[in-house]
């Protein structure tokens, strides 16, 4: 079973979020363990859908369509709905492949997608770099591995898988592809254009690649400087009407940066089952003085505590945001976005290292994004105007 373009676009918007859920999946011991924990109404269409595909895989549990057709949708709904139990879901499904040296490619690239998403780079790569050496043509895994080459700044790797994607027929995915790249090492006007030019040229395309692409298009006219232009885009991204946890994440820290807190109280009230959206909820409430701040601090305090308990990483970059904005401990901000930066490498990763940093002082400490931000040339107003602050302070 190959996967259509927007199978290889969910998995761009689902690593993108990554982190933004909240506690770690659990994985069932079967597939029928998890069925009384789903957080679903009865009457819930998502309910139907999913008890439809699971009845689908119970009647032939060695079924791989069946299991990856559910597997897929669980990974899906993780950005959807900001709950990781799904991932759990998801690995079950495929518990009589997981394994499995060699799976089917299917679950071999879910297993990939599931482990990327908890921030096992390195077993992600093994297994979509298996997966290409069997089916090179495989445009998800492709894209995949392109991604997160980008999220480690590992340009020059994500360049090249993305050219890859060039002799598809999916052109709207290698544009997106090499915009991605283009967008983050010095060619960000380029990488607009070419998107907006991709935009405007499928009209048809699905909703959720629209929200990728205009998403995209938001945060490179942010890093740009060009706010007017990138609430824009935000506003056309939500418009769809597409429940995403990193789209909600990147608009409400634009409307913070804006000083526009009680947008993001109305926009992310619903939302506190995610860990990432929760953040962005407590900075806006706390800027407020309203009431709820305290307790939702709290709440998330225990959550961070938990997630150390269990040696969860995956979240060290929102912690660190909450440890210095709200805890005040640029100290011990600063250990979890040096820890952070080891293993993921995307702009927000940069703004939280060097905020910790010059709230120390300490230059020194932020010589590898300071590199970072040499090497790759990009093109951030934000991060360039933190480098120079950090570059004229004193320890």
């Amino acid at each position: 079973m190959r996967h259509s373009v927007k199978d290889v676009l969910a998995c761009l918007v689902l690593l993108c979020a990554a982190g933004m859920a909240s506690a770690a999946p659990y994985v069932p011991a079967s597939d029928a363990q998890i069925l009384e924990r789903l957080p679903f109404k009865p009457n819930d269409p998502i309910a139907r859908e999913m008890s439809r595909m699971r009845a689908e895989l119970q009647r032939n549990p060695h079924d791989v369509d069946a299991a990856v057709r559910l597997a897929s949708r669980y990974y899906g709904l993780v950005s959807e709905e900001g709950d990781p139990r799904y991932l759990g879901y998801a690995q079950a499904a495929l518990a009589p492949w997981w394994d499995m040296p060699s799976p089917p490619i299917e679950v071999q690239v879910l297993r990939a997608s599931l482990a990327q998403f908890r921030h096992d780079f390195d077993g992600a790569l093994v297994d979509l770099t298996k997966v290409l050496e069997r089916d090179p043509g495989h445009h998800q895994a492709r894209l995949l591995r392109a991604t997160i080459h980008i999220v480690q700044a590992r340009y020059r790797d994500a360049k090249t898988d993305c050219n890859s994607l060039s002799s598809t027929p999916d052109d709207f995915i290698a544009i997106g592809c090499k915009a991605m790249v283009d967008g983050l090492t010095g060619r960000s006007a380029d990488a607009y254009q070419v998107l907006t030019a991709a935009f405007k040229n499928h009209p048809g395309a699905a909703s959720n690649e629209k929200l990728w692409v205009l998403t995209r298009l938001a945060e490179i006219s942010q890093r740009q400087g060009r706010m007017d232009i990138a609430e824009v885009h935000f506003k056309q991204a939500l418009a769809l009407g597409i429940t995403d946890t990193f789209l909600l994440a990147a608009y409400s820290d634009f409307l913070l940066d804006q000083n526009r807190p009680a947008e993001v109280v109305t926009l992310l009230r619903d939302q506190t089952p995610s860990d990432g959206l929760l953040l962005r909820l407590v900075f806006a409430e706390r800027a407020l003085n309203l009431p709820a701040a305290k307790q939702r601090e709290t709440t998330l305090a225990a959550r961070f505590t938990a997630a150390q308990m269990r040696g969860d990483t995956v979240h060290q970059q929102e912690e660190a945001r909450f440890t210095l904005h709200v805890r005040n401990d640029p100290k011990n901000a600063l250990m979890l976005a040096q820890e952070n930066w080891k293993v993921q490498r995307e702009p927000r990763d940069a703004r939280i290292f060097l905020e910790a940093a010059l709230a120390l002082k300490d230059t020194a400490a932020a010589k590898p994004v300071l590199q970072w931000l040499e090497d790759s040339h990009i093109e951030d107003a934000l991060l360039i105007s933190l480098a120079r602050q950090l570059n004229g302070a004193r320890k």
